[in-house]
């Protein structure tokens, strides 16, 4: 079935639109929360939680792409029961390993106190991000967003994975050149 109809069955309030949505979604859900979680039984309560906050987002809110859509919603859902068990690594420890890696780029994002801040910084990455090459951007993503291993991603882009080391490096550096440009304190 096509995002678009999925979507719809949302709008409809038709219970078969949960149905769907896990039948074409629900192992990439899984993946992104285990990504983070490494627990099997947590990722997936993550994913069962997505789809309710998925009902109760549609409408009014219409995703553009609805796989994205569904991938942040886990990835948050994900982040907080990390942020709930208050432990400092957990399975793979894949969610600590991406936060020291960004610490020196993103210390600017702990200083910003507005909403708009927020919003403007956020704009200000999207555009660097946009920016990229193609497969920089995605593997900045896959391990930035996804909390996806780099072993993980140099197999799906059948790379070494100290290629995905050093292009992880050079994007980090500059990004956090690009901040430094936009007037970001780092």
């Amino acid at each position: 079935m096509e995002d678009r109809d999925i979507i719809e069955l949302y709008f409809q309030r038709n219970d078969k639109a949960i149905e769907v949505t896990n039948e074409k979604y629900g192992a990439y859900c899984t993946a992104v929360a285990n990504n983070i979680l490494s627990d099997l039984r947590d990722s997936e309560e993550c994913v069962s939680d997505t789809w309710l906050r998925a009902w109760n987002a549609m409408p009014p809110k219409r995703p553009d792409y609805l796989r994205l859509f569904l991938g942040k919603i886990t990835r948050n859902l994900a982040l907080d029961v990390v942020k709930k068990q208050s432990r400092k690594k957990r399975g793979s420890g894949e969610y600590e390993l991406v936060l020291d890696e960004l610490r020196n780029v993103t210390d600017t994002a702990y200083q910003v106190e507005s909403e708009v801040e927020k919003k403007d910084l956020q704009r200000t990455i999207n555009e660097f991000l946009y920016a990229l090459p193609e497969r920089d951007c995605n593997v900045f993503l896959r391990r930035y967003f996804y909390f996806e291993s780099t072993k993980q991603i140099a197999d799906h882009y059948k790379i070494r994975e100290s290629h995905v080391l050093g292009i992880l490096s050079r994007t980090r550096q500059k990004l956090r050149m690009h901040l430094v440009q936009e007037g970001y304190w780092v």
